[in-house]
C-alpha cells in the first residue's frame, strides 16, 4: 500500500530513520526479486529509500541499505541525481566543528552527535564512491595548453575541429549533469573529492557544462582545502593549470567568477575583509598560473587581473564607505577616550594639597597605578586617531587593500582597544583610592557614571576585533611573512613573495 506521496511504509520507515521498523519491514519484502522490490523502495517521483536517507541525514540506516539494496546505489531520481551525487550537495554533513572548550562541555551531547553525523558520512561517502559508476561521466578537455588571444572561430581548421567536438562533449554531458566530483567541489566535500581522487584519478580532467575542471571549481567556490589537495597532485596539476573554460578564461579568471551567493553565504565581515580575502586568493592562484597566461585574454577580452578589478569594483567601493564609516565612528570614540583621559589626569582623586599643589594621594600605591594607566590611556588613544585619520586620507587603491588598509585598522582597534583597557585599570584605581580615602558614595558613583559611554563603545565596536585577527592570522600563513617580525602598520610588500608582480591601481 501506498500513501498520496506515493510512499510505502518501508520508504516512511526509511524517511524518518526508524532502524529497528525499517528491518522488520525489510524482512517482510526480502523474498520479492529485484523487480518486484522496485514498488516498496522507491517513490512514484522516482526517489528510493537511498535517496531518502541520505536527504533526511539518515546516513547509518543509508549505509545499510547500499549494503542490503545495491541496485538503488546507480539508480536516479527525478532530478536525475545518484545517492552519490545528493551526499556531494550536502556539506554540512562533513563539517565537523572544532572544539569551542566550555561551549562544548555544555553541548557535549550535540557535539557526539555531530561527530557521528560525521563519521557516517564519511564511510557512507566511501562506500558510494566505490560502487556508484556516475564518476564514468568523466571526458578529457582537449587541449587548451596554448594562451587563447581572440575567439575559437578564428583559428584554424583542425583547432575549429576539435572545438566542434569540444561542444558535442559539453552538450552531451549537459543531458547527463554533473559527476559527484564537481558537485562535491563545488559543496566543498573534500572527504568525497579525495576519495574519488584517490581511487579514479582519472577523473580530475572531468568538465563540467561550461567546460572548467575541478581547479576551475575549487577556484571558483573558494574550495581552498580541495584547492591544496588538487595542487598536491604534481602531474595533473600541470596540465589543469593550463585549462581554459567555454568563456576563455584561464584559472586566474576563475578568481574574479565568484558565485553569486558568495558576498552573503555566512560571512559577516566587512566588505574589506572580504575584499582582502580576493586579493590573497588571487595572490595565490597566481602562484600555481603559469607566466604565459597572465596576459591571456578571455573572449571578452580581458585579461585575468582586468577581469578581477571589474568584477570587484562594486566591492571595492562598498569596501571604501565601509572603511571610511568604520574609522570615523573609531576616530570618535578614540577623541572621547582622550578627553577624559586627559581631564583626569587634572581631577586626581583625592584633589591637590591646598597649600602645596602636590596631590594628596601621592604616596599611595594605586596612586602610581592610576597615574601611569591614565598615560598610557591618553597615549593609546592618540595613536589610534592618528592610525584612523590616515586611513580617511588613503587613495584606496585596490593594492591598498591587499595589506596596508588591513593592518591599518587592526593597529588603530589596537590601541584603541588597549586606551579602554587602560581606562578601566585607571578607573579601577580610583575607585579604591576613593574607598580608602574615605570620599563620599556620590563621588565614586560620578565617576563610574562618567565611564559608561566608554564601556558601551568597547562594547559596540568589539566583535569586529576578531576579523581582524583571523586577517593576521591569514596574513601569517604567506611564506616568509610568518618569520618576520610583526610590523602592523607596514605593508609587508617587500617581503610578499612574488612569481611576477601583480600591479593592482
Amino acid at each position: 500500500m501506498r500513501n498520496h506521496n506515493g510512499e510505502t511504509a518501508l520508504f516512511r520507515a526509511a524517511r524518518y530513520g526508524k532502524t529497528d521498523m525499517f528491518n522488520f519491514l525489510a524482512a517482510k519484502v526480502s523474498g520479492y526479486d529485484e523487480s518486484g522490490l522496485q514498488f516498496y523502495v522507491q517513490r512514484s517521483d522516482k526517489t528510493t529509500i537511498l535517496h531518502m536517507a541520505i536527504l533526511s541525514l539518515h546516513f547509518d540506516l543509508a549505509y545499510r541499505i547500499a549494503l542490503d539494496y545495491t541496485h538503488l546505489i546507480g539508480q536516479k531520481d527525478a532530478d536525475g541525481m545518484t545517492g552519490l551525487q545528493l551526499l556531494s550537495c550536502n556539506p554540512s554533513a562533513f563539517k565537523l566543528e572544532p572544539e569551542e572548550g566550555f561551549i562544548n562541555l555544555v553541548w557535549r551531547e550535540k557535539v557526539q552527535k555531530q561527530k557521528q553525523l560525521h563519521r557516517s558520512a564519511v564511510e557512507l561517502a566511501k562506500f558510494l564512491v566505490r560502487k556508484d559508476t556516475s564518476w564514468e561521466l568523466t571526458y578529457s578537455s582537449i587541449d587548451q595548453s596554448k594562451p587563447k588571444i581572440h575567439k575559437y572561430g578564428e583559428k584554424g581548421g583542425q583547432e575549429r575541429q576539435e572545438v566542434h567536438l569540444f561542444n558535442k562533449i559539453l552538450d552531451k554531458e549537459e543531458s547527463l549533469g554533473e559527476t559527484p566530483l564537481i558537485l562535491a567541489t563545488k559543496s566543498g566535500c573534500v572527504e568525497i573529492v579525495e576519495e574519488i581522487l584517490k581511487l579514479y584519478p582519472q577523473a580530475v580532467e572531468h568538465i563540467d557544462d561550461e567546460g572548467r575542471n575541478v581547479l576551475h571549481v575549487a577556484i571558483k567556490y573558494r574550495q581552498k582545502k580541495i584547492f591544496e589537495l588538487v595542487k598536491g597532485m604534481d602531474v595533473p596539476m600541470k596540465r589543469l593549470t593550463r585549462k581554459i573554460d567555454g568563456d576563455g578564461n584561464s584559472i586566474l579568471h576563475t578568481v574574479g567568477r565568484k558565485r553569486k551567493d558568495f558576498l552573503s553565504d555566512e560571512k559577516m565581515e566587512g566588505p574589506a575583509f572580504l575584499l582582502q580575502e580576493e586579493l590573497l586568493w588571487f595572490e595565490r592562484v597566481k602562484e600555481v598560473t603559469p607566466s604565459h597566461f597572465l596576459n591571456h585574454q578571455n573572449n571578452m577580452k580581458l585579461t585575468a587581473e582586468g577581469y578581477f578589478i571589474t568584477a570587484n569594483s562594486e566591492l571595492r567601493n562598498l569596501a571604501k564607505e565601509w572603511l571610511k564609516t568604520t574609522a570615523e565612528g573609531c576616530s570618535v570614540v578614540a577623541v572621547l577616550i582622550a578627553t577624559v583621559a586627559f581631564a583626569a589626569a587634572y581631577t586626581v582623586p583625592g584633589g591637590p594639597n591646598q597649600s602645596t599643589g602636590v596631590p594628596v594621594l601621592v604616596n599611595k600605591p594605586f596612586f602610581v597605578v592610576f597615574t601611569v594607566t591614565d598615560v598610557l590611556s591618553l597615549t593609546f588613544a592618540l595613536t589610534s586617531v592618528v592610525t584612523f585619520l590616515s586611513i580617511l586620507t588613503s587613495p584606496f587603491r585596490f593594492k591598498d587593500f591587499k595589506h596596508t588598509l588591513p593592518n591599518k585598522l587592526m593597529v588603530g582597534f589596537t590601541f584603541l582597544f588597549l586606551s579602554v583597557a587602560m581606562m578601566m585599570v585607571a578607573f579601577g584605581a580610583t575607585i579604591i583610592l576613593m574607598i580608602y580615602s574615605k570620599e563620599s558614595w556620590t563621588k565614586i558613583t560620578l565617576y563610574a557614571v562618567s565611564f559608561i559611554p566608554v564601556g558601551i563603545f568597547a562594547l559596540s565596536y568589539f566583535p569586529l576585533y576578531p576579523s581582524l585577527s583571523k586577517t593576521y592570522n591569514l596574513l601569517l600563513k604567506i611564506p616568509f611573512i610568518k618569520h618576520i617580525p610583526a610590523i602592523p602598520w607596514i605593508s609587508f610588500k617587500c617581503c610578499r613573495v612574488e612569481t611576477t608582480d601583480t600591479h593592482f591601481p
